[in-house]
């Protein structure tokens, strides 16, 4: 064979593995879920939900009151599970606010595979779970998302506005990041999943709280910003310096609770 025909057979091989492989170089769940009261959790009420695809997803109620607050929903990141979110957790009902904590597809001891629509799916039959307590006020309902999970809460705040949206570390969409980290590659033709929050952030109405650290060697600051800058409707935007984005101080330290705290004694 030509000395050209390997020239153009072997960028076309690596594209079709990164095509092929690219969701494993997006979500990393961990299966094993502890306990809660290992974690030092109390009163955590273990739950299971449908999705409309007839997945069965398990999460963690923390309930606080009677009656909280507001009740936040969390979207995870793209790692670990809803263990990985228990200090937090704890840190926001020190706040009297209920919080759920779930995994997508394929993370904890959830079935399936993980991907934008499915995570979209699962989105939705959280929400819809939350709306058959009867501890749970979806007037008062509180979106949370992390990093990855900013598109996953924004996709849903999209169809279904909560009271308010905090985005811990958002970016832009998915492609954004992607050029950033892989800068040689054709990433807006190779990827599937694209978790476009900076299209959706403008049509939204309701208060918005980002938080970000300004040495966030994943999602670039950069990319916060024009999210919260694209954001039309009432807006904070917390920066933490000396922040990257899996320090503890983005997992709950204090200034990030006090954020919230801040932010959501405004709106009541």
């Amino acid at each position: 064979m030509s000395f050209s025909f390997w020239m153009l057979a072997i960028p076309i091989g690596v594209l079709a593995l990164v095509w092929l492989g690219q969701r494993r170089l997006i979500y990393f769940p961990s299966r094993e879920v502890p306990p809660p009261a290992s974690m030092g959790l109390e009163r955590v009420e273990p739950v299971a939900f449908d999705t409309s695809d007839g997945l069965t997803l398990h999460g963690w109620f923390l309930p606080s009151g009677p009656p909280a607050r507001f009740t936040v929903l969390v979207f995870n990141g793209n790692a670990g599970n809803r263990a990985h979110r228990a200090e937090f957790a704890a840190a926001l009902r020190a706040q009297d606010l209920a919080v759920f904590l779930f995994d997508y597809r394929g993370f904890g001891e959830n079935p399936g595979a993980p991907t934008e629509s499915g995570l979209a799916d699962d989105a939705r039959a959280a929400r819809a779970y939350l709306a058959t307590r009867r501890d749970v006020d979806l007037g008062r309902l509180v979106y949370f998302g992390e990093s990855l999970g900013t598109g996953v809460a924004v996709g849903l705040a999209a169809e279904h506005e909560p009271t308010a949206l905090i985005l811990r570390s958002p970016f832009a969409s998915l492609v954004d990041v992607g050029r950033v980290h892989y800068p040689l590659l054709p990433v807006r033709l190779l990827l599937r999943d694209r978790f476009p929050s900076i299209d959706r952030v403008p049509r939204l109405r309701c208060p918005l709280l980002v938080i970000a650290g300004d040495r966030d060697s994943i999602v670039p600051l950069e990319q916060s910003q024009r999210v919260y800058e694209a954001a039309s409707a009432r807006k904070t935007i917390e920066i933490i310096e000396g922040a990257d984005h899996n320090d503890a101080v983005l997992f709950g330290g204090d200034r990030m609770m006090g954020a919230i705290a801040r932010f959501l004694r405004e709106l009541e």
